[in-house]
């Protein structure tokens, strides 16, 4: 299984970044962050990165007239760095890659794609949404990247049941603790060549 090359895109706390800090750190994940790119200044996920020796750089995307020039300047920092793969972990905007990033861009989102996914649906404003609907489970998502939000082939999901007496709070903590989880373990396929996308399924090998 080769070492990966990424490059992580946050908006936020950054804690999926620093389960996948730890997780390289642990040698359970066979890659190197080369660099985090937060569309948000002065964030939580910038420092974690920073006391990792990760470099990082910020892109506000308040400053972009659209998703698509947001991208191109988020892309002329990554593109030297040539990275194997792009993991947005917690990224709340939309990104618009070009064709040479097909199935080379990830994204983990904490509900049960193709529901609860798209604008509007972002951290605990999806929690709140599963609970106000009654459904009985939810949990998390991790698909490649297209054009559209919370959209593109899926790799794999994990469920967590919802509680009677859950509160968007509680219901996030425990879906959280799924996400470290699936998002690593999709990193991984990655890197091992098990990853097989036609049309919107990803068929995994063996």
């Amino acid at each position: 299984m080769k070492e990966l090359t990424i490059a992580v895109l946050i908006s936020g706390a950054g804690r999926t970044l620093q389960n996948l800090i730890d997780r390289i750190k642990d040698g359970t994940l066979p890659a190197r962050i080369a660099m985090v790119v937060s569309s948000k200044e002065k964030v939580q996920g910038l420092k974690r990165a920073e006391a990792a020796g990760i470099p990082t750089v910020t892109v506000p995307r308040r400053l972009y007239i659209d998703a698509r020039s947001f991208t191109r300047v988020v892309l002329s920092h990554l593109r030297p760095l040539k990275p194997d793969l792009v993991v947005m972990a917690g990224l709340i905007h939309r990104a618009v890659f070009p064709r040479e990033y097909d199935n080379r861009v990830m994204n983990i989102h904490p509900a049960l794609l193709p529901a609860f996914g798209g604008k509007g649906y972002y951290g605990i404003k999806v929690h709140e949404a599963v609970i106000k609907s009654g459904t009985k489970f939810t949990g998390c998502t991790v698909h490649f990247v297209d054009s559209l939000y919370d959209h593109g082939p899926i790799i794999l999901q994990r469920t967590v049941r919802v509680r009677h007496d859950d509160t968007p709070e509680s219901l996030a903590e425990r879906v959280f603790e799924q996400e470290c989880i699936a998002l690593p373990e999709a990193i991984r396929l990655f890197a091992a060549g098990k990853l097989k996308v036609t049309g919107q399924r990803v068929l995994v090998l063996k």
